[in-house]
């Protein structure tokens, strides 16, 4: 197994506890050098930003009836 088989391993055993502690890094790193109010509220913004975005997403995919009602033509 080379380096880039074992860190894909890696990720994918533990890809929720990878993404935490960086995020926990991140966050830490906020708190220290702006103060924990800015820290939480960055938090806030980045988690809204997010499911903003991701309810644009949404929005944004084709929905069934059109899909139906538009088929592709040969």
């Amino acid at each position: 197994m080379n380096y880039y088989e074992l860190v894909i391993d890696i990720w994918d055993k533990h890809r929720g506890k990878i993404v935490g502690v960086v995020l926990g890094l991140i966050f830490g790193w906020f708190a220290i050098t702006y103060g924990l109010l800015k820290a939480v509220f960055v938090s806030l913004c980045v988690g809204f930003g997010f499911y903003a975005g991701k309810r644009l997403d949404e929005q944004l995919e084709r929905p069934e009836y059109l899909s139906r009602m538009f088929k592709e033509r040969r």
